[in-house]
This record gives structure tokens, sequence and C-alpha cells, in this order.
């Protein structure tokens, strides 16, 4: 009889076993995994925001580390200086991106590892800056405009013109970015896109030096040239500035904590921008890098870049999980009207005189 009781409890713990084996098989192969990777990325403030990023970290078992850079310059300057052996991911905006794939800067990304790009707007995926030789650099991920930004508890009556930054009463109470993107407005102010968007990226010699003195006269009106959106939400939030130059990042951070900053296009207009998400070309990790990108441009997660950016997001039926307000505040409801009123960055043909001309303002 014991004998027995023996056997079969032996029998019970070894089918337990079996039984307890079989479902971690089971849970390991329901979770894919990608042996405890880290994940590089360079980009701009608000692109890994843990409210996304985690999700990522969470469904494949991986560590995500981000380096933040505040311009362009700055990305390529990274990415030149040694950059390229430790990032894997990075969101270059739609003046470098073509110049990254050009100087060999980055790979060709694999769209069958990237289902969710079909759901993409086509007038993003359409865009050449990125593909060359039949193969695909850079996947769009947002999008959005470089906005005259107030105070509305302030400027009770939304700004026509980028005139006002040079009004007396304004004086140290305007913030500029510390880029060249400066010269694009005052070259929208001085009506040289009106015909050929181009021409505000390949401003003659004597443009450039109209240019310069307008922004050397504004330089008294400025309080600081703020160098990462951080910086700017700060000025706003201590009540330093009233005017600035910005992204729709700052009224969706500062106005979380009551105040009332608006965004509006001047009549000269405003340019902007489409970031992508692009794989340097030696990063190690080319594989988990086109699943992160596939799972930050699904529908769902960029709802949730929205909520946390303010941007305009690159997948249109993100719109099914938002307010109509948000989809109106975004403009993804009417992407392609909006699109209209913007001149994108385009590459400068001639960057490092532009870089010059813009120290030069800054030196005086």
């Amino acid at each position: 009889m014991k004998k027995r009781e023996s056997v079969g409890l032996l029998a019970t713990i070894i089918l337990g076993l079996l039984m307890t084996m079989t479902a971690c098989s089971g849970t390991a192969a329901d979770k894919p995994k990608s042996d405890g990777k880290t994940l590089n990325l360079l980009t701009w403030e608000g692109y890994a925001d843990p409210k996304f990023v985690n999700g990522f970290e969470e469904k494949y078992g991986v560590k995500v580390t981000v380096t933040y850079f505040g311009s362009s310059d700055e990305l390529v300057s990274k990415l030149k200086g040694g950059g390229g052996n430790v990032y894997d991911v990075i969101s270059p905006s739609s003046d470098v991106a073509g110049y990254l794939v050009r100087e060999g800067l980055v790979a060709p990304i694999n769209l069958n590892n990237v289902p969710n790009y079909k759901n993409l707007a086509e007038k993003l995926k359409n865009m050449n800056d990125v593909k060359k030789g039949g193969k695909v650099y850079g996947v769009p991920f947002t999008w959005g405009p470089d906005s005259l930004i107030y105070d509305a508890d302030v400027i009770k009556t939304p700004p026509e013109s980028w005139k006002i930054f040079w009004d007396p009463k304004y004086k140290g109470k305007v913030s500029l970015w510390d880029d060249i993107s400066n010269i694009y407005l005052i070259g929208q102010m001085m009506g040289l896109d009106k015909k050929d968007p181009s021409a505000l990226y390949n401003m003659s010699d004597a443009q450039l030096q109209e240019a310069k003195k307008k922004l050397i006269e504004l330089k008294p009106q400025v309080r600081k040239y703020w160098a990462t959106a951080g910086e700017l939400n700060d000025l706003f939030s201590n009540k330093e500035v009233v005017l600035a130059v910005g992204w729709p990042l700052t009224p969706k951070a500062v106005n979380a904590s009551g105040r009332n900053l608006k965004e509006v296009i001047p009549k000269e207009g405003i340019t902007g921008w489409i970031d992508r998400l692009m794989i340097v070309k030696s990063s190690p990790n080319k594989e988990l890098a086109e699943k992160y990108i596939n799972y930050v441009i699904d529908e769902k997660v960029q709802k949730i870049v929205a909520d946390v950016t303010g941007y305009g997001v690159a997948n249109k039926n993100a719109a099914k999980y938002m307010t109509p307000e948000q989809a109106k505040s975004i403009h993804i409801d009417d992407m392609d009207n909006y699109m209209k009123k913007i001149n994108f960055w385009q590459e400068v043909k001639d960057r490092d005189k532009y870089n010059e001309i813009w120290n030069e303002i800054k030196a005086q």
C-alpha cells in the first residue's frame, strides 16, 4: 500500500513539474524577448517619454536609453563625432535627413519588419529625401510648425505679424531658438518664399546680410536664445517671456500648469518640420530598432505621442482614439490643408554659411 502511494505521489510530482515547465515555456513564447538588450536613442525632447517607451520595454524585455539633442546641427555633430558607434535610433528633421542618407550615416530599413508603415500618411511617405536606390531610410514619426507662441493673458489680441517681436513694449520678453532657423523666419518676412519655398534655404549673400542686420536689431528684445524645449517651457513658466518662436510641445507642457499660451500663424507664414525615425548605420541592434520604430508608429501609441507632445503624428488612424478637440488641435483631421500653410524645412546647401551668420549675430 505504501509502495503504491509512493509511486502515485512520485507520478503526481512529475506531472506537476511537466505542467509548470510547459506553462513557463508557453509564457516565454507569448512574450517576445530580445535578451535584455539596450536600445540607445538620440532624439528630440518628448520623443522618449516613459508613457509610450515603457510599453516597448515591457513587451520586448529591453532597456531604452535616451540622449537628447537641441538642434539638427548638434545631431549631426554627435553622429560624426563618434556617436555612430553609440546610438541605434535617431529622429532627424527634414533639414538634415537627406544629408544623413547621402553621407552613409544611416542604414536602410527593412519595411517587412515595420508593418505599421502602411498606415502612415501618404503625403509623408511620398517624400523622397529619405529614399535612395529603391530603399527607404527613414520612417515618418511626427511633424509640426515653428509657431509664434504668445502669453494670451498678457497679449489679448492674437499677433498678426512677426513684427511684434520688435515692439518696444516687449523688450526683454522675447525668446528665439538658438538655431539658424531664425534666418528662415527673416526670409519669410522678406517674402522670399512666396513663389519658391526653397528660397529660404538658399539665400544669397546679400539676403543673408539683410537677415543678419534684422536679427541684430532684434537682440535688445531677446531675453534668451533657448537651446531646448524644456528651457523655453521654463522661460514661459517663470513669466520671463511673453513671445517666442516655438513648437506645440511648449503650450502643451506649460498650459498643463494653468497658463494660457497660444499659437498663431503670422501673415508672413511659418516654417515647420517633419521628423523621421532612422537607424544608425553601425547599430548592432537593427532588428530591435525596427521593432521599436514599428511600435511607436502604431496608431494607439501615436495617440499617446500626441498626448505628450501636442505634435502632429504620422499615423492618421490615431485619430480614432482622440476626441474631436484633440484631433483638431494637432491638425490630424485636416492634415493636407494645414500642411499647405507650412514651409517645411529643407536641406540648406550651404549650412556652414548660415551657421557662420547665426554665430556672428549672437556675438554682436
